[in-house]
């Protein structure tokens, strides 16, 4: 077969339309709708930075020494709050997206489609972090900025500006110790653990049978709280100090004589059940000891009764 070389050469197609899509899609992805992840990269920060400088430098250079002048600071104030204003509405989204990622926890089945659509939702909402961060970067820059032209702090007409920028490993150590301090300071006042209650008359002072009642309850609950009258003779002053030999939180509960008057240890024992304690110790005593055994075993509470032993 002869080639004809005298026939025109071809002239090299050119790229369609589609062309810039389908390499955009070979370096960076798929292009995503809104209900799917975004593979593209962050902007840089330097970048970022750089455009937020050069839009307030030229409106600065623009309006000053014009009659728009007076308005520059609200101008400026604005193009920050853009950046605050679309921080919050990704919050929103990824609290949207964190509820759906719940959802999608508790229908796990064990099927490839339940597992791909809880993985879409959390790559979903990591790139709204990442978005979220960088509208905050934006907004920080910009605070920044406003408070270099026009020398005062920018904030928010209303709502809380989040810095977590600010949220360093220092800070959150710190948070943590102040927090661990008033947990440990309120278990000073309220502890934890197993509430047991004991009573006793102001001249019982048979200690052995004392300790060796609060030892066997002890030995039970070992996050034993001690609940007690507070009565400095007898045997609730024998059960405090058992309390401080074994390093047993005490709660004492005084009656308070001069709301109530001759009523007062009644009420106290009112207010030793409150809390609705897992027993009640009873030794020998008066009607104060009867009365608080008495409602203990009303409201269904165990009592441990040694007034007859």
């Amino acid at each position: 077969m002869a080639i004809d070389f005298d026939t025109p050469e071809q002239e090299e197609p050119q790229p369609g339309s589609s062309a810039h899509l389908l390499q955009e899609m070979q370096l960076f992805g798929y292009r995503p709708f809104e209900d799917e992840p975004d593979h593209r990269p962050l902007p840089d920060d330097r970048m970022a930075g750089g455009a937020i400088a050069d839009i307030f430098d030229a409106m600065v250079s623009c309006l000053t020494d014009t009659r728009i002048e007076p308005d520059l600071e609200d101008l400026l104030w604005q193009i920050v709050n853009v950046f605050h204003r679309a921080g919050e509405r990704i919050e929103r989204e990824l609290d949207t997206n964190e509820r759906a990622q719940r959802r999608l926890q508790r229908e796990q089945d064990g099927s490839e489609v339940a597992s791909v659509e809880l993985e879409r939702k959390t790559a979903e909402g990591i790139t709204m972090i990442e978005r979220r961060d960088t509208m905050e970067f934006f907004r920080d820059t910009g605070a920044d900025l406003f408070r270099l032209h026009m020398h005062k702090a920018w904030l928010p007409y209303s709502a809380p500006m989040v810095n977590r920028k600010a949220l360093t490993s220092a800070v959150l150590d710190s948070r943590r110790h102040i927090a661990r301090r008033a947990y440990q300071d309120a278990r000073v006042l309220n502890p934890d653990g197993t509430r047991i209650v004991f009573t006793a008359g102001p001249s019982f002072n048979d200690h052995t049978r004392i300790y060796a009642a609060l030892d066997k309850a002890f030995a039970q609950y070992p996050d034993m709280i001690l609940v007690h009258g507070g009565t400095p003779t007898g045997g609730e002053r024998i059960a405090a100090c058992w309390a401080r030999d074994r390093n047993v939180p005490q709660q004492p509960c005084q009656p308070d004589w001069g709301s109530h008057s001759k009523a007062a240890p009644f009420k106290r024992n009112d207010a030793m059940l409150e809390d609705m304690p897992k027993g009640v110790i009873v030794f020998p005593g008066s009607g104060i000891q009867d009365n608080l055994a008495d409602k203990a075993r009303k409201l269904g509470l165990p009592v441990w009764d040694f007034r007859r032993r």
